[in-house]
């Protein structure tokens, strides 16, 4: 019964797919052994989809070609995807690629990956992460390393750089990541997709724990969130599984607000492209200044500069030590304990970058910077990630430093999208990181769709 090419619908996307079921143009298990084939052609090379549900997606595709026929219609209908290794799936491992926990087999889905599949979505398998989520590649002693379908000498960021080389490779449509310190934001620049890190509380995060560990959501740092093809499929995820979790949600529900403007010519955006911390590439200035300029001739109001900025410096320390101590009570490599009267101090700190954000963004409706300093880089195998430096125009750069980009929205729970910009001199794609208000985020992902840069 196809009518469109299920190949071309994947790589389309994930509104693409479900509108060509929900239309019959297609069928669920049309696009899903579309997606099977191509995992198969392509992922020996690549190293994506380290975790593979074939069957139990078939029967996923067949139950959601059967919910349309009677009459069905759901926001991810035979939409083809994976999820990172990171989330619990029945039945699967999830180890976060560390040795000790690789037999460790949840027996209930995460509350995300549930919501996933209730609203259609064809769960294929599991996607490549580092290990402990603590890096930029994709590489870990459980299932190897990932390289980046655009350049295989290079990383396709991480931790969540296997759903990304799988999304970018046309494996899948839709892929569920996770980020603490990028993970999400910085795969989706190095390989040219779109990316959405959540405010805080938005996505339930339950069942995205440190393997044999399960917390309560809380204000934890870290969060969940959709890589995809377009700024319209984060869109679709947001409406389909954001909303509170158990018990929060027997008295609360979420309403997000609508975006603030629907045009170019009514956003008021600041354009920053230097970190204190942290080195820029001239590639990803240079890109950045063309978006300025670009944006300046649709009419938005574009500032460079503004004396409401908090204190990025500052943010970038405090950020590095909350989460430092944060994984020393869950993963290895965390620091050691702090006193409780120093993190009552660091919490009040987060509150007061809160109130100064607020404020900024009563004259600015959006912060645009980069996700990292530059392009995807090549793998660096050193396994001391402290020691590790990178070329950033040739000049050599601590390599963790390049975090401090994601610790902008991080620190204070805001939204952040990632959009394509622009391409390097090396055909590497460069994105865009659109940092909103708090509970903003259909702002966000509104401009991401707005700016419609070509891949």
């Amino acid at each position: 019964m196809t009518q469109g090419n299920p190949q071309d619908l994947i790589a389309q996307g994930a509104v693409a797919c479900a509108q060509a079921v929900a239309e019959g143009q297609a069928t669920a298990l049309e696009l899903c052994d579309a997606a099977i084939a191509r995992i198969e052609a392509l992922d020996g090379a690549i190293n994506a989809v380290v975790l593979r549900d074939f069957d139990r997606a078939r029967e996923q595709a067949r139950a959601a070609d059967a919910a349309r026929a009677r009459g069905e219609r759901l926001p991810l209908m035979g939409v083809p995807m994976t999820v990172k290794e990171s989330f619990n799936v029945a039945g699967l491992p999830t180890s976060w690629g560390l040795p000790p926990f690789r037999e460790f087999r949840p027996a209930q889905d995460a509350v995300a990956v549930q919501r996933l599949k209730s609203a259609g979505a064809v769960i294929l398998g599991k996607t490549n992460v580092a290990a402990a989520l603590g890096d930029w590649q994709s590489d870990n002693p459980v299932y190897g390393h990932t390289v980046n379908p655009i350049d295989a000498t290079r990383t396709p960021g991480g931790s969540s750089g296997g759903g990304a080389a799988a999304l970018a490779a046309g494996m899948v449509a839709l892929e569920m990541g996770s980020d603490l310190f990028g993970s999400v934001r910085v795969p989706a620049h190095f390989c040219g997709l779109y990316g959405h890190k959540p405010s805080v509380g938005v996505l339930p995060t339950r069942g995205h724990d440190f393997p044999g560990t399960q917390a309560e959501p809380g204000d934890r740092p870290a969060v969940i969130g959709p890589l995809a093809r377009s700024a319209g499929d984060l869109d679709r995820v947001l409406d389909a599984i954001a909303g509170p979790d158990q018990p929060d949600a027997k008295a609360f529900c979420l309403s997000l607000p609508a975006p603030r403007h629907a045009r170019l010519r009514d956003w008021r955006v600041l354009v920053l492209d230097r970190h204190p911390v942290c080195a820029t590439s001239s590639a990803m200035c240079g890109a950045l200044d063309s978006l300025a300029r670009r944006l300046e001739q649709a009419g938005t109001r574009v500032s460079r500069s503004s004396d409401k900025l908090p204190d990025l410096k500052a943010i970038a320390e405090s950020y590095t030590t909350l989460v430092t101590t944060f994984l020393g009570a869950w993963e290895p490599g965390g620091s050691t304990t702090m006193s409780a009267h120093d993190w009552i101090r660091l919490m009040g700190q987060r509150d007061r970058y809160r109130v100064q954000w607020r404020a900024f963004f009563e004259e600015f409706d959006a912060l645009l910077c980069p996700p990292s300093g530059s392009a995807a880089f090549p793998h660096d195998p050193n396994p001391d990630f402290d020691s590790r430096t990178l070329l950033v125009d040739g000049e050599p750069t601590p390599y963790g430093a390049q975090g401090a980009w994601s610790t902008i929205a991080s620190m204070a729970g805001l939204p952040a999208t990632v959009a394509p910009m622009a391409r390097d001199a090396d055909g590497l794609p460069l994105g865009v990181q659109i940092i909103g208000p708090y509970l903003e985020d259909r702002s966000t992902i509104a401009l991401a769709g707005q700016l419609a840069a070509p891949r």
